[in-house]
Formats: C-alpha cells, sequence, structure tokens
C-alpha cells in the first residue's frame, strides 16, 4: 500500500539526514530531525533564504510576494540574515518585522551597537538578540508553528552546524556571527560563526528536512567587487541626500567608535576606514572579502545540489551595514519574484 504523503516526506528527510551524517560534511547541535506532520496532500515547500547583510531585508519582500501568489513553504532553512528572517517568519511575525525595519534610522542602528574591539569581533550583539527577541515569539524552534533550522559554522572544523532545535536566539546569534563584525557565538564548547561561510544558500537544509520543491534566495548574485563605500545610489531629493550626508554612514560609526574608545582612537579609527577615499580601511576590505567569498561558495553549493527555483534580488548598490535602507530591499524583493512569477507558477500549479 502506497505511503501517505506526510510519512514519504518523513521518510526521505531521515535517509537523507543519516546520508549526510555519514558523510561527515556537517554535524548539528544537538543532531535531531524532527518532522511535523502537514495537513495536505500537496509537495512539500522549502524556502532557502540566504546569507547578505543588510540585503537580507529583502527576504522579507520575498516571503510577502510568495504569500500573495499562495505559496506557503511548509519548510525554512537560513543562513546568517536569512536565519533572522526566517526564525520571525517561522514564528508568524514577518509583518511586524517588516513594519519595524522601514522604520529604522542610522540613528536607532547605532543604538543597538554593543563595540567589543578585543573579542574577536567589533560587535558583541546582545542588543540586537534583545530586538530580535520582540520578532520571535518563540523560546524554541521545535514550538514553531513551521519547521525551521539555521546554519552557523563551526570555527575550528569548519564544518556547517544545523539548528533544528532548541533555543531560537542562540540559533539565530551563531548563524548572524559575521567574522570580524560580530563576536563568535559560543555554544557546546564550540565556537560558532556565520552561516555563510559554509553555506550561504542552504538548499541542502531544506532537502534533509524533507522538501520536495526548494525555493532559493540568493543575495549574492551581483555583489563580488561591491564593498561598504559607494556613490551609485539612484537620484534623491535634495532633503535627502542632506539627510545622508548628515549622518553619512561612515561619520555615523566613526563617532561611535570614538566615543568608546580612548587610547589610540584617531590611528584606529584610520586603518579601520582607509587613510583617505582611495585606501581601503579594514572594514572595506573585509566587506569585499566576504562578498568575494561568499558568491563562489554559493555558486560551488548550487552547482551541486541546484534549487528548483533561484530568486535573486537586484541589491549590488546595497552596502554590508545599510541596514536603513529596508523598504528599498523588500521592495526589490517583491520585484524578484514577479519577475520569476512565470517558473513558480508552472513549478508549482498555483
Amino acid at each position: 500500500m502506497p505511503s501517505s504523503p506526510q510519512v514519504s516526506c518523513t521518510v526521505k528527510a531521515r535517509q537523507r539526514l543519516r546520508l549526510l551524517s555519514l558523510s561527515g560534511r556537517w554535524v548539528s547541535i544537538p543532531m535531531l530531525s524532527y518532522m511535523k506532520g502537514r495537513n495536505s496532500g500537496k509537495r512539500c515547500i522549502g524556502l532557502a533564504l540566504g546569507s547578505g547583510s543588510a540585503r537580507g531585508w529583502a527576504h522579507i519582500g520575498v516571503i510577502q510576494a510568495l504569500a500573495e501568489m499562495g505559496i506557503e513553504p511548509d519548510v525554512v532553512a537560513g543562513s546568517s540574515v536569512g536565519a533572522f528572517i526566517g526564525a520571525s517568519y517561522a514564528s508568524n511575525q514577518i509583518d511586524n518585522l517588516e513594519k519595524w525595519a522601514c522604520t529604522l534610522s542610522w540613528r536607532e542602528i547605532l543604538n543597538y551597537i554593543d563595540l567589543s574591539v578585543l573579542g574577536g569581533g567589533f560587535i558583541h550583539g546582545e542588543k540586537l538578540l534583545e530586538v530580535a527577541r520582540n520578532y520571535v515569539q518563540f523560546d524554541t524552534i521545535e514550538a514553531m508553528p513551521r519547521r525551521f533550522a539555521a546554519v552557523a559554522t563551526d570555527l575550528h572544523s569548519g564544518q556547517e552546524v544545523w539548528f533544528q532545535d532548541g533555543p531560537v536566539l542562540d540559533a539565530v546569534r551563531a548563524s548572524v556571527a559575521l567574522p570580524g563584525v560580530f563576536t563568535p557565538f559560543r555554544m557546546h564548547e564550540r565556537w560558532l560563526v556565520d552561516g555563510g561561510l559554509s553555506n550561504p544558500v542552504p538548499v541542502s537544509v531544506c532537502r534533509a528536512m524533507g522538501a520536495d520543491v526548494v525555493i532559493a534566495v540568493n543575495l549574492n548574485g551581483d555583489i563580488v567587487g561591491k564593498h561598504l563605500r559607494h556613490d551609485d545610489r539612484p537620484e534623491q531629493n535634495a532633503a535627502e541626500v542632506h539627510e545622508q550626508h548628515a549622518l553619512a554612514l561612515w561619520d555615523r560609526v566613526s563617532a561611535q567608535l570614538k566615543n568608546s574608545l580612548h587610547e589610540h582612537k584617531e590611528i584606529l579609527l584610520s586603518r579601520l576606514f582607509g587613510e583617505n577615499a582611495d585606501s581601503p580601511g579594514l572594514l572595506d576590505v573585509l566587506a569585499s572579502s566576504i562578498n568575494i567569498m561568499q558568491d563562489r561558495i554559493t555558486r560551488a553549493r548550487m552547482a551541486g545540489d541546484p534549487p528548483d527555483i533561484i530568486l535573486a534580488p537586484r541589491l549590488s548598490h546595497m552596502g554590508l551595514m545599510e541596514f536603513d535602507q529596508a523598504r528599498l530591499a523588500i521592495e526589490e524583493g517583491r520585484a524578484c519574484v514577479a519577475r520569476m512569477q512565470p517558473a513558480l507558477e508552472h513549478l508549482l500549479k498555483v
């Protein structure tokens, strides 16, 4: 007698998890496959949300546009910022997150920065976790109404770490620990960093959790050669230009650092942000290097385990830390779904 769709989905996921575990390609903390039953006989849809720092706001627009098409993923997996957005979605809080993100200014963002220059990264991330708590309404992953996993990277071994149960905020904090920016996260005697280092767009995680169809959101497709400072934004009115000049990113971050550092601050700042406009600073080099790395890893991973649909928001003009540009990113997330609507409708028969 044929197995039911939900039983089939569960068995497939367990088989894949055993195979991946034996291959040694990744480890999970803790290693537990949980498979919640589904009420319909439709194919299991997975959504893989990629890394990309501030560009990750585009995930909100993607999720909302898919919902308007009648596409509700059964499985969500995220790396880095994709883990944060994915956790909010799995908690049914994505609309509230959008409202907050679209009101963010750089003055507010700076209030969430708790500096840690000597702690393996410039930002502790504890204040950001408090913010995340408002938009992730469940304490544990297994309590969420939608299946969810976050990806981090073991700093010692380089292995992927898949969080499929346990505290949600710990999983998110580990996944967003961008090297050099956020301090690594310690858990179970291991130091964990950004999931984008090992699996920037976690298609394989969705497959292992039982997804028959995977929609991947790749934020890294057109970012090589771009870094934190740029001058190619769309034209803006005089008031907006004046406000952005008055609150220029580097001036704001420099001011924050100057208030927090008491020794050798001028030397440190010049090295962080560059001696002049033609000389890249430490963060410029770091951002460009991460862009190159994530693009190459994404290409390699998706060549070996391609998704069924790739959604690629065009956000190369957005800097790594421009979290005050949420509205622009969300709109582009919606636009990339509109560009791929015929393919989505054909694949999913919606």
